[in-house]
């Protein structure tokens, strides 16, 4: 006799065998909604990841996605629009929980501008990019830092959620540079080897030149230049942490008091 199947193998019953049907004795976490399209590559970078994560720990991603436009995103923000932004942004949520989301994450920081707005609306658990990247600041100890992510991040100092860290701002010129490519990448999902290359001697520059510690990559399609081999610069990661906290929210791995509201 044959034993049972481990966790991670394939269970075929005999009825299953004649429709070609296959079960898996891998189990899900909880249903996970993405408010994607902030961008497309921020949006298909997470999913990876998070895939990844929970083949690493032998459990089953559960994920519906929705599109939310970007241009409208950048309208709200640069109008100081909050409350439009939230609203705009729970609209997506709902249509999230109607299809079986128990946990929403956005896959950018700029949306990120109304987490305070959304989360007092939001039926539906937003797990926050900026908790795991003040505890991350705070663990490294880390005390000046410079910003790469789109002009309204960099401009408002991460909207002021960076708890201690000081916020070292770029001359205006390296602003828009910054933002450009930024918004080019998020545009196409792809970077060249011009842009890695001028964004790494500008990081160079901060840190030298300005004393920041550390570079902090706020913006998730940053993602499709820099990775861990590639990055000779001090940098924290916000995407990476941020898909670490959803990872430990989804699969029972946070604090009760990470549990959304009943």
């Amino acid at each position: 006799m044959h034993g049972k199947p481990g966790r991670e193998e394939l269970e075929l019953t005999r009825d299953q065998q004649g429709s070609g049907s296959v079960e898996t004795s891998l189990t899900k976490g909880r249903c996970l909604g993405l408010v994607g399209g902030l961008g497309v590559g921020a949006t298909v970078h997470y999913y990876q990841a998070l895939a990844r994560a929970h083949e690493e720990r032998g459990r089953l991603l559960d994920v519906v996605i929705v599109h939310a436009e970007i241009l409208r995103v950048f309208r709200h923000v640069e109008q100081g629009d909050r409350k439009g932004l939230a609203e705009y942004l729970n609209g997506f949520i709902l249509r999230l929980q109607t299809a079986g989301a128990e946990v929403v994450a956005i896959p950018a920081i700029t949306p990120h501008y109304c987490i305070a707005e959304l989360a007092a609306i939001s039926p539906l658990l937003v797990v926050d990019i900026f908790e795991p990247l003040n505890r991350e600041l705070a663990t490294r100890a880390i005390r000046r830092v410079a910003v790469f992510g789109t002009r309204y991040v960099m401009e408002s100092g991460l909207f002021g959620m960076a708890g201690e860290a000081e916020i070292v701002k770029t001359r205006p010129e390296e602003t828009d540079f910054i933002h450009t490519t930024y918004t080019e990448l998020a545009r196409l999902g792809r970077g060249s080897d011009e842009q890695h290359r001028k964004l790494t001697s500008l990081a160079h520059v901060l840190c030298q030149r300005d004393g920041a510690d550390a570079i902090v990559l706020a913006g998730t399609d940053l993602a499709v230049l820099f990775n861990e081999n590639n990055t000779d610069f001090p940098c924290v990661d916000c995407a990476a942490l941020h898909i670490g906290r959803i990872v430990q929210s989804l699969l029972g791995e946070s604090d009760k008091a990470d549990s959304p509201r009943g």
